[in-house]
């Protein structure tokens, strides 16, 4: 490698020319001037230096005076009144953007907080107030933009402020200046100003008065040449309304409305129809409809026609109107409005085989029409029980679905918001928006997901419930759900957005509520556990680890569940990696939530102590400070040995620990431990140990009716076998007598009636579940079924009834929600039932009798296979 002189000798002098250009460091913020200027007599008092720095300190000086006003009015106000807020008036007429904020809001605190004693005092504040309204130098601010900012806030300020003043201080201070202020000489801001004034002082005063001293000036602004005066005083009409009540207000309040609503600016029309609209109330069925419904109905078609952006507000405030003009309408007037809402749900869009697609417009167009079809969907539940549910199927059905498939998310976002009032609504009709459900799970949108998501639980229990008794085709179809929340998950898995993933894991924990606990354990259990053992994001890891916990919780196979928790502790408890055993931690604290303690120390509690030999600090440290919470679900004397073995891991950590952060923790963890008794008050831990007597009943109670479903299982099978039996013994080719024939028939007659016979014991179950039982009934029935169990096949098959998977999941989730009288509810159809079958058991046994007689009388040949 050669280097080059001439280019070595330039880069050179090009480092020189950098030094010399190069600025020197400031080592203080503030030069020994700017100290000294900033440097106030520490013998001056709070008025004297807010006094001083006013007069003669710099900008953040005098900003710091002002917001500390209120202070010092607290503190000494005669001289505050009498020597500052002079100083503060005669610098705001200079001050900026800042500093007007600033005293704006310093003004409304003292007003508001009634730091005012004597009534001149108001007045000098009200008329700092007025005068900075409308006050606007254009070389005191910025730009135009800025000096509309500083009015407004003066503005609010003011009108904050009204509510906290006496009617006395209103009229002198406030309207006897509004009369000047809303001449037509005067700025359209003074003006604009006046019509908020207005329509906040009316609710302040009697209608007498308003009718007396405002109705004037309301009438001069709701004529006036701008339409910005227009409109915002047709916006105040409302308050005016209230104030003067409604007999007024039909002569002279709505006469107005009708002649702004034909105004012939959009935004004056768009105020005169939402007024009308938030009055309905106020008006009788006789005005809305001679003049509302009309006018109304004008106003609807002009703005479809030509009007596109008053279309936006119609569509959103579509809903209340239909509803307050409801009792009104005839039946051709209804029909008018559910078409003109139809018209809006499918504007700037056209169907094509079946799909929806935008139609070409320009960009501002379509966001409008998007807009509109977006507060159509966001009103839609009020115009299902404004056209009656009854007729959802052929009214709105098809718009629904319109607004479910739209092309643009943001509708589909509102339309899924909104499903589960539709749910609601629609009752046992809800099979008719299934596809819908479906189509929004598995939208590509995530937002769509993310706004369903919401009330999904709601939604599903609805939407699962409502059909039980209808026919099979009107019912929701669980396997199509099912698969929809299956791809409903993978796809915000598969997404960088582990908030909206966090979300569908949360929500899913409702599933036990929805779906059988085979569908739960072999489409969504497993899924639980992979996420919860390699997700890596911890919030979403953390949520499954939950949720896996509540499907546990309620399923009703031992083996299944012996399963999944021998694969926690395996995978988790004694994985290879520390992440691992720290989230088996995590998931010890979740499953003493949703456990009882016998539960949890039956089944966790051992793996997450024998984590004190682990190699990792991290997991040591944070299995310290879970000792006390382990230490609380282990019940004396009972569990004495956990105990002791709890107590041995303290010792080890004691003695044999070596890092100084565990070390810390486990002195710390260990006076927690010896307190835990004497601190906790007995009221918390009598109301503790109750919770968890209701935990443990309710899990004895799930082990019963799975011991009750293998019982009857096994019941099952006994009689099939026995139907083959007497199907291959009773083929021709034997000559069987006539009594073993008659025998045999009515064997074969008296299998459907047995079934019917079961159909209504469990239908009067169902029935008499409403009554409150016992837990000694619990275990009485208990006793008697295995008994009668075994006393033969037949005895079995007549003791044992269908047990209904949706009954017995919907009672176990109301017994969590209610009491813990609530909890024998589990079990009361089969209670019942069996206090039936012990006063049917008298005629069984006769028939049976009877049957061996018919079968000791025939040939020998059966006999002997018998």
């Amino acid at each position: 490698m050669t280097l080059n002189p001439a280019g070595l000798f330039g880069q050179i002098d090009d480092l020189q020319d950098l030094a010399i250009i190069e600025r020197p460091v400031r080592r203080s913020l503030k030069t020994a001037e700017e100290i000294e200027k900033l440097t106030v007599d520490e013998d001056l008092n709070d008025v004297e230096r807010a006094v001083y720095l006013l007069s003669s300190g710099q900008d953040i000086q005098r900003a710091s005076v002002v917001i500390n006003l209120p202070n010092l009015v607290r503190q000494n106000p005669a001289e505050t009144f009498r020597r500052v807020v002079p100083k503060v008036r005669e610098v705001l007429h200079v001050a900026g953007v800042e500093m007007q904020l600033a005293a704006a809001g310093s003004f409304l605190t003292i007003l508001q907080d009634d730091l005012i004693l004597i009534q001149t005092h108001t007045h000098s504040i009200l008329q700092i107030i007025l005068l900075n309204l409308d006050h606007r130098d254009a070389g005191q601010f910025r730009n135009e933009r800025s000096a509309a900012v500083v009015s407004n806030a003066w503005l609010e300020t003011l009108l904050s402020a009204i509510d906290a003043l006496p009617k006395e201080t209103i009229r002198q201070e406030i309207l006897n200046p509004l009369v000047s202020k809303a001449q037509l000489s005067q700025s359209l801001q003074s003006r604009l100003a006046s019509c908020r004034i207005l329509g906040k002082v009316a609710g302040k005063f009697e209608s007498q008065i308003v009718k007396k001293d405002l109705l004037p000036l309301v009438r001069s602004l709701c004529q006036d040449v701008e339409y910005e005066v227009r409109s915002c005083m047709c916006r105040q009409l409302e308050n005016i309304a209230r104030g003067i009540g409604p007999d007024h207000t039909k002569a002279v309040v709505l006469p107005e409305l009708m002649e702004l609503a034909r105004d012939e600016g959009s935004t004056v029309r768009l105020a005169a129809f939402d007024t009308i609209v938030n009055l309905l109330e106020m008006f009788d069925s006789d005005d809305r409809t001679r003049i509302i419904f009309p006018l109304v109905k004008a106003f609807c078609e002009k703005c479809f026609k030509a009007d596109d952006a008053v279309l936006a507000s119609l569509s959103y405030q579509y809903g209340k109107l239909c509803h307050g003009l409801s009792g009104s309408f005839t039946e051709e007037q209804r029909v008018w409005f559910l078409e003109f809402f139809k018209k809006l749900c499918i504007l700037g869009i056209h169907h094509e085989n079946g799909h929806c697609e935008n139609q070409a417009y320009p960009l501002e167009l379509e966001k409008k029409y998007e807009s509109v079809r977006k507060n159509c969907a966001y009103n839609f539940p009020a115009m299902v029980l404004f056209a009656d549910p009854k007729c959802f199927l052929s009214e709105l059905y098809s718009t629904f679905s319109s607004l479910c498939h739209d092309p643009e998310i943001s509708v589909r976002r509102t339309s899924a918001s909104g499903f589960h009032e539709v749910v609601q609504l629609l009752g046992p009709n809800v099979h008719y928006i299934h596809k819908e459900l479906i189509a929004l799970l598995q939208d590509d949108s995530l937002e769509v997901l993310d706004a369903l998501m919401n009330n999904l639980q709601e939604t599903l229990e609805l939407a699962t419930s409502r059909g039980e008794g209808a026919a099979s085709e009107n019912k929701v179809n669980i396997p199509d759900l099912i698969q929809a929340l299956t791809a409903a998950e993978q796809k915000a898995a598969t997404s960088l957005k582990w908030r909206i993933h966090e979300k569908v894991l949360q929500r899913y924990s409702c599933l036990p509520r929805v779906i059988s606990g085979d569908q739960i354990y072999f489409r969504f259990l497993q899924r639980m556990f992979t996420i919860t053992t390699t997700n890596n994001v911890l919030p979403v890891q953390r949520e499954s680890a939950r949720t896996l916990c509540v499907f546990l919780r309620y399923n009703r196979k031992q083996e299944q569940r012996q399963e999944i928790i021998s694969k926690l502790v395996e995978q988790l408890g004694q994985g290879r990696s520390y992440w691992n055993r720290l989230r088996y931690l995590d998931l010890c604290e979740i499953a003493m939530e949703i456990f009882s303690k016998s539960y949890f120390c039956k089944y966790f509690l051992i793996p997450a102590l024998e984590l004190v030999n682990d190699p990792v600090a991290n997991v040591r440290y944070k299995l310290c400070h879970m000792l006390p919470k382990l230490k609380s679900t282990i019940k004396l004397p009972s569990d004495k040995h956990l105990l002791q073995q709890l107590e041995f891991c303290v010792r080890k950590l004691l003695c044999r620990e070596k890092d100084k952060d565990v070390m810390a923790i486990v002195r710390k963890t260990v006076l927690e431990l010896d307190k835990m008794d004497i601190t906790e008050p007995y009221q918390k831990r009598h109301e503790k140990d109750l919770l968890d007597q209701k935990k443990e009943k309710e899990e004895n109670l799930l082990l019963e009716m799975e011991q009750l479903e293998r019982q009857q299982s096994e019941g099952k099978l006994t009689n099939e076998k026995h139907s083959d039996k007497k199907r291959r013994d009773s083929k021709p080719g034997l000559s069987v007598p006539k009594n073993m024939s008659g025998s045999t028939s009515g064997a074969t007659v008296s299998t459907p009636a047995g079934k019917e016979i079961k159909k209504a014991k469990l239908a009067r179950s169902r029935s008499l579940s409403s009554h409150p039982t016992t837990p000694k009934m619990v275990n009485s029935d208990k006793t008697i079924k295995v008994k009668e169990s075994g006393n033969g096949p037949r005895s079995g098959k007549s003791a044992l009834l269908p047990i209904n998977d949706d009954i017995i999941r919907s009672h176990h989730f109301s017994a969590v929600s209610s009491s813990s009288s609530s909890v024998p509810v589990l079990i009361r159809s089969n209670t019942i039932s069996t206090v039936e079958h012990r006063s049917n058991s008298s005629k069984d046994t006769q028939s049976r009798k009877l049957t061996m007689q018919r079968k000791s009388s025939s040939f020998g040949m059966q006999a002997g296979r018998e």
